[in-house]
């Protein structure tokens, strides 16, 4: 898995970057987050929530 997972086109993406970053959020790609690995956990306060990456390219977040 590489840092294209969930990647959009060129121009596209450099717009959704450039929003993100005015706005002073952090903008992170899949591949930083999953690494090798296509589940992580994510603990937040008491919960721990599951970022999975699905064989069709897909990012679902459950709790």
């Amino acid at each position: 898995m590489g840092d294209d997972v969930g990647r959009h086109d060129g121009e596209a993406q450099d717009r959704t970057v450039q929003t993100a970053a005015e706005k002073g959020r952090r903008v992170l790609s899949a591949g930083a987050l999953l690494g090798e690995a296509r589940e992580v956990e994510i603990h937040h306060g008491d919960a721990v929530y599951r970022l999975r990456l699905t064989k069709a390219g897909k990012l679902i977040l459950t709790k």
